[in-house]
């Protein structure tokens, strides 16, 4: 049997929430884990919550300057420091400096980010590389915890949509022996846009039949927007695909209504880890 053996133990995990400041479920549970850390404390490691956007959680808004999951990229962590510099990218230099420096060896070894979203999607991992046996065997790991509870994967592995996320400046080695898996995933196609007039105003609002049916098989044919004058916007294209972030309300600003992807497989091989 083909094993990957991870050359370190896990030592540092770091768990963020308010990464978007009105996004509360990982601010609830990160300020309760502050004030008492005995749930998440494990022998053996460095076990941190950590409040991202503490300006943003105390507004109660998505951010204050920029996104701060996605502004994780080099440029922007290069920058030289300064006031003139939008609050989420200083922010995510001082992040960068306490739990990295990305790309590094002295980076944390897995951060978990803590996330809501207004579309009906359910408990969801995001996954941003298909070719990771680590990655697959962690998300092959929580979703059997969760069991029988819906836990899907959404894989953002895509050559032109690129994330500077938060998490990204982790590692990521595991903490046990785990067989050779496989887990079904949704890897994204294409982000849609609503139906805009000619002053780029939105000219059409979610169907019906598609609000709130996240991860559902979405057909060609099928109705996908409705216009303000009651006209029906079907699916084009010859493929089924399976909707996401289905009328996300933070992504109106984005300018995306649902993201469209296609279900596959990926398999993984045993991983062993000198964590006990």
């Amino acid at each position: 049997m083909t094993s990957c053996v991870a050359e370190e133990p896990i030592k540092k995990i770091a768990i963020f929430g308010g990464t978007h400041g009105n996004e509360l479920t990982g601010v609830f549970l990160v300020t309760h884990w502050l004030k008492n850390g005995a749930e998440v404390h494990r022998a053996g490691l460095e076990v941190k919550p950590f409040i991202t956007n503490p300006r943003a959680v105390e507004k109660c808004t998505r951010y204050i300057d920029c996104d701060l999951n996605r502004v994780f990229d080099l440029e922007n962590l290069s920058k030289e420091m300064s006031e003139d510099l939008p609050y989420e990218v200083r922010r995510a230099q001082e992040i960068n400096h306490l739990f990295g420096p990305k790309n590094s060896d002295d980076a944390y070894d897995v951060v978990f980010d803590l996330h809501n979203t207004t579309s009906n999607m359910g408990c969801t991992l995001i996954l941003e590389d298909s070719r990771n046996d680590f990655l697959i065997q962690m998300f092959h790991y929580i979703k059997t915890c969760m069991a029988p509870l819906p836990c899907s994967v959404y894989l953002i592995e895509h050559p032109s949509l690129k994330y500077a996320t938060t998490r990204s400046i982790a590692k990521y080695p595991v903490g046990k022996e785990f067989p050779p898996c496989a887990i079904d995933v949704y890897k994204i196609m294409e982000k849609v846009d609503y139906p805009r007039n000619e002053s780029g105003d939105v000219a059409a609002v979610i169907h019906p039949n598609l609000q709130d049916q996240d991860w559902k098989p979405l057909h060609p044919g099928d109705p996908v927007f409705v216009s303000l004058d009651g006209k029906v916007i079907p699916l084009g294209g010859d493929c089924t695909v399976y909707p996401v972030f289905v009328n996300e309300a933070a992504y109106y600003e984005k300018k995306e209504a649902f993201a469209k992807t296609t279900k596959l497989t990926l398999n993984a091989k045993s991983i062993r880890s000198t964590l006990h």
